[in-house]
């Protein structure tokens, strides 16, 4: 049998879709014999249990076996189809792809091409409460695993036009969709085009969630820095997209991709743009402070304590001194035996069910760091050290950035263990350096600070307010790039009119 063309012999065709499918005991296949304009017709219907509304597929079943006055075989489907989303195919390889995708597909005896008709459905998660990044004040929704409700959600945030989507097929053997999406008129084309050009030319067998994506289109392949932001929340890609970023949205995980972001975007939470501005601006200042305390803080207390004493206080020094006088290990040993300890201790609390995740993270820091101060192993200073560092950890909005800040400590750990406050200084230069060489789709990964652009300045460190943020951030490209009206700050000055009636009253 021709694996192109679809046989006008059903029987054929049946049994070639058995040798490619196998004995599944999920794959349905039903044969009726309706009558059409006083003939009958052989007519044999596919799907995958499972993954298609049984409630629609009744209907239709019921409805093709009424007897029908059409006097063709075409009219006759799509009479009975009123649910929409009728396509025709007459290749083979689309007739197995459309099973495989959760069609229902119709087959009719002397016909040379098969009808689908989608009717998805099955177990699916519904739209939850965001896990990962929650806020206070804001949308409560989150993405889902199901690639329609995912785009629905960015439809309902942006109902223009020119909100555009761009699917195509990604992986051998899982066909995952993948989407792009953007806006039409303030995304930069050339973008969108190396974002295209990019993902349809992964070549691989399986694509199961967006990180697959992630490793295979970003720029800095050796680099611990993220450059490309994953979110579950549709406020945060809408926001992203109405500032010109392309989002890729995948089938099958609920985490969205954005592209291109910069340093600064992983300090910035949705809920930045729900509160005050002055609120906001404090939040983004503890979080870059944390930053740079996660970053530093035991490298800084491993190099003061073990090379240059004579920077702390006397009445300081005398207390550390007195702390460690019977502790074994030194100050770097210490501090790693205690940094890797934390990490055990978060990976348990991770990978355990939620039931007893939490009381395992809370146990573990309270009674391992206590019995290990009461037992001489590591000083009460470095307890302090290292929690107030995990904590600052834990600020961070973006997991990623996190992570990247976990494994850097542990570098510059060991140079200050070595060289002391030189050592630091050492590590932090090379970051530097490739912080300013990154680059993530053609964009500086630290703009809009190098290179510097002062009219991007309103919404990094401090926002300002939403009326003095005449313009989108001049990142990408120059397109679009007033996004409202002039002189929009608050005015308390009555009108005269409003004077007089106040008065009056």
């Amino acid at each position: 049998m021709n694996v192109y063309d679809i046989d006008v012999s059903l029987v054929n065709t049946v049994e070639w879709i058995r040798s490619e499918l196998g004995e599944s005991p999920d794959v349905v296949i039903r044969s009726f014999t309706p009558m059409v304009d006083k003939t009958v017709a052989v007519v044999t219907i596919f799907y995958i249990d499972g993954l298609i509304d049984q409630q629609l597929l009744t209907k239709m079943l019921d409805s093709m076996g009424n007897t029908s006055d059409a006097c063709d075989l075409k009219d006759w489907i799509k009479g009975c189809l009123p649910i929409g989303n009728l396509k025709t195919v007459n290749i083979n390889n689309q007739l197995l792809m459309s099973i495989l995708e959760g069609q229902v597909v119709i087959i009719v005896e002397g016909l040379n091409e098969a009808f689908t008709v989608s009717m998805a459905g099955g177990v699916r998660r519904s739209v939850e409460e965001p896990t990962s990044q929650t806020v206070i004040r804001g949308p409560k929704e989150a993405f889902t695993e199901d690639f329609s409700t995912n785009m629905a959600l960015l439809r309902r945030k942006i109902r223009t036009p020119e909100l555009r989507f761009e699917s195509m097929t990604i992986g051998e053997y899982t066909q995952t969709k993948v989407c792009v999406a953007f806006i039409k008129g303030i995304a930069d084309p050339e973008v969108v085009s190396e974002v295209t050009r990019r993902l349809k030319s992964i070549q691989t067998d399986s694509i199961l969630e967006s990180g697959y994506i992630e490793e295979f289109i970003q720029d800095g392949v050796y680099t611990p820095f993220p450059t490309i932001m994953n979110t579950e929340r549709p406020d945060a890609v809408a926001g992203g997209l109405l500032e010109g970023l392309v989002a890729i949205i995948v089938d099958g995980t609920p985490f969205v991709l954005l592209a291109p972001v910069t340093f600064f975007r992983f300090f910035i939470s949705s809920e930045d743009y729900y509160q005050r501005y002055d609120i906001s601006s404090f939040l983004r200042v503890i979080r870059f402070s944390s930053f740079v305390i996660a970053l530093l803080l035991p490298s800084i207390f491993i190099a003061i304590t073990t090379y240059h004493q004579e920077m702390l206080p006397t009445t300081l020094l005398i207390s550390l001194a007195a702390q460690r006088e019977n502790t074994p290990l030194p100050a770097l040993l210490e501090a790693f035996v205690m940094e890797l300890t934390f990490e055990v201790i978060r990976e348990a609390g991770v990978r355990m069910p939620r039931a007893i995740g939490p009381a395992i993270s809370i146990v573990g820091a309270l009674v391992l760091g206590q019995a290990a101060v009461q037992a001489g192993l590591v000083s009460a200073a470095m307890v302090i050290v290292v929690s107030f560092t995990a904590i600052s950890n834990f600020v961070l909005p973006a997991i990623n950035m996190a992570a990247a800040v976990r494994l850097l400590r542990f570098a510059l750990m060991l140079l200050a263990g070595s060289l002391g406050l030189y050592g630091i200084l050492a590590g932090l230069v090379p970051i530097l350096v490739h912080l300013v060489s990154l680059q993530t789709f053609g964009i500086p990964y630290l703009l809009p600070v190098s290179p510097l652009e002062g009219a991007n300045m309103k919404d990094l460190i401090f926002r300002f307010p939403w009326w003095s943020m005449r313009k989108r951030p001049e990142m990408i490209s120059d397109r679009n790039r007033v996004r409202q009206a002039p002189n929009q700050k608050p005015n308390s000055k009555l009108t005269s009119d409003e004077q007089d009636n106040d008065s009056t009253i």
